[in-house]
């Protein structure tokens, strides 16, 4: 999702029985090379050598929770540097002081859009496997639509 316009920029399909962390990379690559990438947010979940080298190979900023028990990476590369960096200052810090750092709670918003879009049905009507991309694209067209309309434009007047 962009944050600054509230914008779903990617979406992939995993099954209920699946993981998402394994389709971060999938979600990137969605994205445009030539469009940079500020920041990933994610949850714990995420916190995998396969996200964090995904990130790191697209320039991007990491900010993901370690897991609780999480220890120390071995640096063999920069994105096992990147995230033991974040364990670090969330050992020092703490973990709330960390979120509040970092940015960690534009999270939220991401997930109340994601509520938003299973205010569309909770169901996939579709059963053919092109449809159902078809429809939830549509459904995330419709939202971007919705959000762009709603938002508010705040002029200064001096």
């Amino acid at each position: 999702m962009d944050t600054t316009t509230s914008d779903i920029r990617a979406v992939e399909f995993t099954p209920s029985r699946d993981g998402d962390s394994p389709v971060l990379a999938d979600l990137l690559d969605q994205i445009p090379e030539d469009e940079q990438i500020d920041t990933v947010t994610a949850d714990g979940a995420y916190d995998t050598r396969r996200c964090h080298t995904a990130i790191i190979a697209r320039d991007a900023e990491a900010i993901i929770p370690v897991r609780r028990n999480g220890r120390l990476w071995k640096e063999d590369g920069p994105a096992a540097k990147a995230r033991n960096e974040i364990l670090r200052a969330s050992q020092r810090f703490g973990r709330s002081l960390w979120k509040r750092w970092s940015g960690y709670h534009a999270r939220s918003r991401i997930e109340a859009r994601m509520r938003c879009l299973k205010a569309f049905g909770e169901r996939i009507m579709a059963r053919d496997p092109e449809r159902r991309t078809a429809e939830i694209h549509i459904r995330i067209a419709l939202m971007n639509r919705f959000s762009a309309l709603g938002t508010a434009e705040t002029v200064r007047d001096a």
